[in-house]
């Protein structure tokens, strides 16, 4: 007995890319525009192995391949090259209301589509009322389609791929279908084929829903399978991968923004001693006499760039450039973080920490270091301040900066927590 409901060998697809392609006849033979392409390689050498009753997960970026995939096992495309043996009965959530004809009503529709998955018409009399119950368009399913919105028309076309009964489901990204009640619905019935020994292959950015449902997931990226296995290790194998390209694609885009502001300095404005402008900062923001001033203030990572971007549980640093306009007799300089609807999680001073600083040059710069970054993930503003021995703001800007912190901890809050668990 056949133990594989899918067998995948050495797959290509690739796709042509016009850069200018033509758009009708009379371009096309008056070579109006230019025929020259690029070779998009969708999947290269793409090799796996599906067993039935297994529910797996395609995840990647969009553009990874995972699509491309579903459509070449369900045969709306074919491979340029390798081979896909498929044993059982399929049904493709995949391009939802295919074959609906405008001008058709929902009930004729749902014979029509129904005959597309392959089921006679005896067959679709025994499950239509299903089919429009599952739906929830009872009261519309005599009204031609052309007049559903776009919700009550994936819904019934939903209705019509989830109740074919196949031996392999194949669902590309579509669990968003209708209310979160009609989503439960979907969820269920999934589920119910999953009890019942169907292949599911399902794509969704949701990896919640992934690691959920399925027994294997399978990572995809550039066309080519990065990692296969249970669930749980994959997802959170490819979270931390894709956190950690957020995190540098937020650094491009700060460094960028900061390369920006420096190049629209007025040039008659003098900049000396790694003092920058100061941005204006409204009083109920900014506030103190100055007799010491704040001149920049930055988060650096543990690369020592400037950043607003932060991966937990790495070493990031603040610095606080000063000028001293009138000497002190004692300087503290602290610093604060608060959430994004402004609570706050965490502040200190270098009087707290018993630095005690009573003689610091003309312009310098203080240092808070980091050394392990256990913030959760979310939206943060960052305080910084200089006060004197009684407390009396030299400069105190509250909410200098926003910053966001990406964390591969999935615990709620903003803190986190080193910790195990036991059971006696």
């Amino acid at each position: 007995m056949n133990e594989l409901a899918i067998s995948i060998k050495n797959i290509r697809k690739s796709f042509k890319i016009y850069k200018d392609k033509p758009v009708s006849m009379k371009e096309k033979f008056l070579k109006l525009r230019s025929n020259e392409y690029t070779n998009f390689e969708a999947l290269s050498n793409v090799t796996l192995e599906i067993k039935k009753g297994e529910t797996i997960g395609l995840i990647g970026h969009n553009g990874c391949g995972k699509s491309t995939l579903l459509k070449l096992i369900s045969k709306i495309l074919y491979p340029d090259s390798g081979s896909i043996d498929v044993d059982g009965r399929i049904s493709s959530l995949i391009e939802l209301g295919a074959g609906f004809h405008p001008d058709f009503t929902g009930r004729e529709n749902i014979y029509m589509n129904g005959s597309i998955f392959g089921l006679s018409n005896k067959e679709i009399d025994g499950k239509i009322d299903e089919i429009i119950r599952f739906s929830e368009l009872e009261q519309f399913i005599e009204n031609p389609v052309r007049t559903y919105s776009s919700g009550m028309y994936m819904r019934l076309a939903f209705s019509v791929a989830i109740n074919v009964n196949p031996e392999i489901l194949l669902i590309d990204e579509i669990l968003s279908v209708g209310d979160s009640n009609f989503q439960k619905k979907c969820y269920d019935k999934i589920e119910g084929f999953k009890n019942n020994g169907a292949t599911i292959v399902i794509v969704a950015h949701d990896l919640g829903t992934i690691e959920k449902i399925c027994d294997r997931v399978i990572w995809m990226d550039k066309g080519r399978i990065v990692a296969q296995g249970e669930a749980d290790y994959i997802v959170n194998l490819y979270t931390q991968y894709m956190n950690e390209k957020f995190v540098e694609r937020k650094q491009k885009e700060h460094v960028n923004k900061v390369e920006q502001l420096e190049v629209e300095i007025p040039k008659n404005t003098s900049v000396e001693n790694n003092e920058t402008l100061n941005d204006e900062f409204p009083e109920d923001i900014r506030w103190g006499n100055k007799e010491v001033e704040i001149t920049k203030a930055r988060m650096l990572n543990k690369k020592n760039e400037e950043t607003d971007t932060i991966m937990a549980g790495e070493a990031i640093s603040i610095e606080i450039d000063y000028k001293v306009n009138k000497t002190q007799d004692e300087y503290i300089f602290g610093i604060g973080f608060y959430t994004g609807d402004k609570m706050l999680v965490y502040g200190n001073n270098t009087e707290i920490d018993r630095l005690k600083l009573t003689e610091i040059d003309e312009k310098g710069t203080v240092i808070f270091e980091i050394p392990n970054c256990n913030l959760l993930s979310g939206n943060y503003k960052l305080n910084v301040a200089i006060v004197d021995k009684n407390h009396r703001a030299l400069d105190f800007i509250k909410y200098y900066m926003d910053f966001t912190v990406v964390s591969n901890d999935k615990a709620v809050g903003v803190h986190s927590i080193d910790h195990a668990w036991k059971v006696k």
